[in-house]
């Protein structure tokens, strides 16, 4: 199965890279994610000097992660003098330089990162929602480098189309979509406090719950920008998510909080699953998710009712809890009213052993 993919001009074997972060803070994290067989190397945010990150910085549960953490904690003349020498000297698949943030920060670090890097994504965090200062900043990048620019959407963007235009006006190859979800905060009920977090108390949100929002967001993008690299991130955890992306309109996507929350391998067992689940859902390549076009359904008015299967029907009464019509009843079988029932699909959606259809 071929799960190569390219996009502005470069090639990885597969699709699969790590998201900035702080499973890529160093020489040796790095060179680990590297063997796990990922596509390309994505490292932490560099910036003019290291970043002071409050203590403890992240938090996971089964469904998110939240992390008060910053830019890289080592200052760029580590980068320089130590990690990224030895990274370029050994890597064997494309490197993609993370920097932020200001329009004088990329002055200062793209001259001297240029010759490490194959490409730039670069964090637009915090440097507030205006669009003249993204296209300064991508200008102030690309009047210093002749590579590859991407830059990473924060989900706070009012506007994520006219952020698009203003970058790639300015020089961008594409976009990244999206950065972490904030601000968000984690209470500790018991000890009347907030858990973790900076001097305000705020820390980001990641992870699979802000899936549905990142491929929303990508596939808005690919429907105006049909040409354009498109990087997806945002709650990939497993091989389908991988696929969903794709098929919204990423080009390739990257992943870190869910190696936080479900463990560092995450990168090879997605990776090892990606050509089996390739293969059940039809496809003979990567590049041919690619080229599937997404159909939206036409949007109707009228409902389609449920249509139970008794016989896989284990009577869990799930159906008859969620329903907000109060249209399901249950006793030694699930009854529909079709009077009450709205057809909105929660029922289906919801149901354990997919005993219910015809309405989605």
């Amino acid at each position: 199965m071929d799960l190569s993919t390219e996009f502005s001009g470069i090639k990885i074997q597969n699709p699969v890279m790590p998201a900035s972060g702080p499973l890529v803070g160093d020489y040796e994290k790095i060179k680990f994610i590297d063997s796990t067989g990922v596509g390309a190397i994505v490292t932490k945010t560099i910036s003019t000097k290291a970043a002071e990150v409050p203590r403890p910085c992240i938090y996971g549960e089964n469904n998110f992660a939240m992390n008060a953490e910053l830019w890289s904690e080592y200052p760029p003349e580590k980068w320089l003098g130590e990690f990224l020498p030895r990274l370029r000297e050994e890597l064997d698949k494309p490197l993609i330089i993370s920097a932020g943030y200001s329009k004088e920060d990329m002055k200062q670090l793209i001259p001297k990162l240029n010759e490490f890097a194959d490409a730039f994504e670069i964090s637009t965090h915090y440097v507030g929602k205006t669009y003249e200062t993204i296209g300064e900043i991508v200008k102030a990048i690309r009047d210093n480098t002749d590579k590859p620019i991407f830059m990473k959407m924060s989900p706070h963007i009012p506007d994520p189309i006219k952020f698009t235009e203003v970058a790639l006006k300015n020089g961008a190859n594409g976009i990244v979509a999206i950065n972490s979800l904030g601000p968000t905060v984690k209470i500790d009920i018991q000890n009347r406090k907030i858990l973790i977090g900076n001097e305000k108390g705020q820390v980001w949100l990641s992870g699979p719950a802000i899936k549905p929002v990142a491929l929303a967001i990508v596939k808005m993008l690919r429907d105006s920008f049909p040409e354009i690299t498109i990087i997806g991130v945002g709650g990939i955890k497993s091989a389908d998510d991988v696929i969903e992306f794709m098929l919204a309109g990423a080009d390739a996507v990257q992943l870190l909080s869910s190696a936080l929350i479900f463990g560092k391998d995450i990168y090879e067992r997605i990776i090892n699953d990606l050509p089996k689940k390739l293969e059940k859902y039809g496809f003979k390549s990567v590049k041919d998710i690619r080229n599937t076009q997404l159909e939206i359904p036409s949007v109707k008015y009228e409902p389609n009712h449920p249509v139970v299967d008794h016989e896989k029907c284990t009577l869990c009464r799930i159906c008859e809890k969620v329903c907000p019509y109060f249209a399901i009843t249950i006793d030694t079988k699930v009854h529909i009213n079709n009077e009450k029932c709205f057809g909105c699909g929660l029922c289906e959606s919801r149901c354990p052993v997919k005993a219910i259809s015809g309405v989605l």
